[in-house]
């Protein structure tokens, strides 16, 4: 499973805008140097992102774009989601239908594993938590590995 770019370049707007002050805006091209995406890419990311209520743009001389207290809130999961919809690692998993497997698959009970697991670490990954550079990399472990010791 890969994210999309568009995913991805989300998370750095909401990361960039993050770090500036709170009512501060900032337009297109600055956002563009920040994240390194493509500015007509850039503009359907922002779109969505302004139609999730994650950040809101002004038009005119002192317009540009800002994040929401929406925004600040919402985690790496908000934003992705946002964009791409609901996260699922595989069919069988998707909250949209239920697999006609899953009684009796072996494979299904690592795949929901996984899924808890990426939701849980993109859940508790907070976007100002990002920008500030204050994420505990240790909340985000669902679980411990076994080590071969």
């Amino acid at each position: 499973m890969q994210l999309t770019r568009a995913a991805d370049y989300a998370v750095r707007v909401m990361i960039y805008l993050a770090m500036l002050p709170p009512g501060e805006r900032t337009s297109l091209p600055s956002i563009v140097e920040a994240t390194g995406a493509p500015d007509s890419f850039l503009s359907k990311v922002l779109q969505s992102l302004t139609r999730a209520r994650m950040i809101t743009s002004r038009r005119g001389p002192t317009g540009g774009f800002e994040i929401s207290p929406l925004g600040r809130l919402a985690s790496m999961r908000d934003v992705v989601e946002a964009i791409d919809g609901p996260l699922s690692l595989n069919v069988c998993v998707s909250q949209k239908r239920t697999c006609p497997r899953k009684s009796w698959c072996p494979a299904h009970p690592v795949w929901m594993k996984a899924q808890e697991s990426l939701m849980s670490v993109l859940s508790t990954a907070k976007i100002a938590d990002l920008a500030s550079g204050n994420l505990d990399l240790s909340t985000l472990v669902p679980f411990k590995t076994g080590t071969n010791d």
